[in-house]
Formats: C-alpha cells, structure tokens, sequence
C-alpha cells in the first residue's frame, strides 16, 4: 500500500496536473517559512558571524606542512603558537596537497616581536622543511574588508534594482514584487545558517552569497513564465481562478525544479567531498556551503514563497476578485444543475451574478481556454516573400 502511494506521488509530479495544493494552502507555507526566517534573523543579531582576517584584520603566518618526521597537524601548529606567546591562533588550515601543502595561521594582530617569537616556536616545535626561512608572514587590514562588504552591498542593491525592472517589464509589478521578497528570503535564510555552524566568513562567502541570486531568480523565472501562459485572458474565462492557475503552473514546472536543484547541487558537493574531504583546500568550504543551502533554498522559495505572494498580491484587485466570484457561481450552478435543482436562465440570485449553465456555452469556453493556451506557445506565421509580391493581375490561369 505505502509503496503504491509512493508511485502515486511520484507519477503527480512528473504529470504536473495540478494535484498538489501549493498556492491554495500558502498560509501553511508562510508561517513554516517565516518561524524559519525569524530564527535565522535572531541567530544573525544574536550570534553573529564568524568573520575572518579579511574583514577584522590581523596576521597571517604561513609555513610548509611537511617536516622530516611526516606532515604537520593544524592541532600541532595551534599548540606551538599558543606556548609561544600565550594567545590562541584565531584559525589554522592546511592549503595544498602534497610537497606544495601549507599550513596557514591566522590570529589578532601581532607585534613584531610576537611574530618573530612565534616563527622562533615553529621552527624549533615542528621542524618544517626547509627551516624558518620557509615560514612567512603578513598583515592583513581590516579596511580591505570593509571595502570588500560596502562593494558586496552596492552590487545588492543594483542587483535588486535591475531584477525589480526586468520583471516589472517583462511579467509584471505583482511578479517583480514576490520575486524580490524570495530572493531577500534565501539571503536571511543562508546567512542564518552560515551564523549557525559557524564557519569563517571569507571573500569567497560573499561571492557564493551573490551567485545564489541568480540560481533563485532563475528558478523563479521559469516559474512566472508558466503563470503568466496560464493566466493569460483569465479575467475573460471562468473555468478556474487566478490562484488555481498559477498553481497549476507550480504543479507543471514542479519536477523541473527538482530536477534542476539536483543538478546544480551535484558539482557543489563535489567541491565539499573532493576540494575540502580529498585535497584538502579549506577554503573552498566557505564558497561550497553558502551555494549548497542557497540553491537548496532558493529552490523552494521559488517554489512555495514566489508565486503564493504574488497571487496574494494579484488578488487584491478586483478585477480578479470579480473573476473568482464568477467561477465560484458557476460552480455553484453547475453543482445544483448536477443535483436536480432548478436554475433559471443561470442567474443566481444569491450573489448577483449571472453565469451561463448551457452545455454548449461551456464548451465553447473551454475552446477558447485551449486556443489561448496554444496560442502561447505557437508561433505566429509570416508570409512567404513570394506571396506578399504575388498581386492580381484580372487574368484567368489556365
């Protein structure tokens, strides 16, 4: 029975025909989604991130990881540097592998003295090939941080911007709305979690963070697109509301969504299992992570925030509130025809509105719902060149 139910969802999926609820139980998925979103904007206020040296400042010394006796830990090396001079390195993290392997140190801003103590340490612990020669140091300003994050910030905004344009110009303001409120969704959301498992937020962050958007805005694209085909001259039919539309359009593009997500989601695993697990390149967790949740993210809110908010938003007016009133009265209509009530010319007297019962009335409807709905996706045809010269010329062809 469980394995035949299983078949039965799946087969929904791949036929799109409109059986999963989506819109109809937004209210559902906007109090999930938003008890997540508010825990992630307390976890961003109260705990904050773990910003790296590029963002605080700071100093960075860097050594082989290979010494005579075999490669050297990260443990090892935080405990030299912490008997050196009494103070916890803030991160260490082998980069590389092989003979090219470096162990990297990052800490609060040391004095000359500390550094030159510290390399001292090393050396004398650890052993690194090639002597303290090998160890290097640098100092990283907090200022080049910053210019990194107002720069981020900006390209936010002219992202926000140019996508709120494009869609308000291509779909419409309602659209352009819900999409901006999806994209802001997956930004809180990600940065929440990256706020709760605590990894170094690095350059390479706000990178992954940035191209995020694009994955979520795409998805979402793909969505409206097919809201905007089945809700086209819906205010003149009355087989089905805005909202039941745009949900049949969620149902139709629902597998490719899914299958989309995977794809995408496929080589960022492969840069968390073979760049970080394998290699050894630490810092590629930081890029991995952020575009792992942002995609997995993305895809759902294009999925059950998108649309929902902007049939919430197309339903204030009444246009569409009127079309609705008209589907729900034909229904009515239709369902005490079906019980042997009496209706009379179709009027309803109840509501006002006057809806046509007669069969051949709601065939010829549904025509026309099918004739718009090819249209969509139908080319127009162009005249052949030759039949724009042809002209008549009053003689009879034989």
């Amino acid at each position: 029975m469980a394995e035949g139910k299983k078949l039965g969802i799946f087969k929904r999926l791949y036929v799109g025909n409109g059986a999963f609820d989506i819109v109809g139980k937004r209210k559902r998925w906007y109090a999930i989604f938003g008890a997540v979103l508010l825990a992630c904007i307390l976890l961003i206020v109260l705990k904050g991130f773990n910003l790296g040296i590029d963002f605080t400042g700071g100093t960075r010394i860097q050594m082989p990881a290979q010494s005579a006796s075999g490669t050297i830990t990260t443990d090892a090396v935080k405990e030299s540097f912490q008997r050196a001079i009494d103070k916890e390195a803030t991160s260490a993290q082998t980069v590389g592998t092989g003979d090219s392997a470096t162990v990297q140190v990052r800490s609060e801003t040391l004095s000359a003295d500390e550094i030159a103590t510290v390399k001292e340490a090393l050396n004398n612990d650890l052993k690194p090939e090639g002597g303290i020669g090998t160890i290097s140091d640098s100092a990283v300003s907090a200022s080049w941080g910053g210019e990194i994050t107002t720069q981020a910030l900006i390209a936010l905004g002219v992202f926000f911007l140019a996508v709120a344009i494009f869609l308000a110009l291509y779909f419409e303001l309602a659209m352009a709305v819900a999409a901006l409120v999806a994209v802001a969704h997956d930004v809180v959301i990600t940065a929440g979690i990256y706020s709760l498992i605590g990894f170094e937020v690095s350059p390479a962050t706000v990178v992954g963070l940035l191209t995020i958007l694009g994955f979520s805005l795409y998805d979402t694209v793909v969505v409206f697109d097919k809201v905007k085909e089945n809700t086209r001259g819906i205010l003149g039919l009355t087989r089905r509301t805005y909202g039941e539309a745009a949900n049949l359009a969620v149902n139709q593009t629902l597998m490719r969504s899914i299958n989309t997500s995977l794809i995408a989601l496929l080589p960022v695993l492969g840069l968390l299992a073979i760049g970080v697990g394998l290699l050894g390149v630490g810092t590629l967790k930081d890029l991995a992570l952020v575009q792992l949740v942002g995609i997995a993210i993305g895809a759902l809110s294009s999925i059950y925030i998108a649309t929902p908010i902007a049939v919430d938003i197309k339903m204030r007016d009444p246009k569409y509130k009127a079309q609705a009133a008209r589907v729900k009265a034909r229904r009515d209509n239709l369902a005490r025809k079906a019980s042997g009530e009496a209706v009379t010319g179709g009027s309803v007297a109840d509501t006002g509105v006057v809806e046509s019962t007669d069969d051949e009335s709601l065939a010829a409807e549904l025509r026309k719902e099918k004739a718009m709905a090819a249209a969509a996706g139908a080319p127009s045809r162009t005249a052949k060149s030759s039949d724009a010269r042809r002209r008549p010329t009053g003689k009879k062809h034989r």
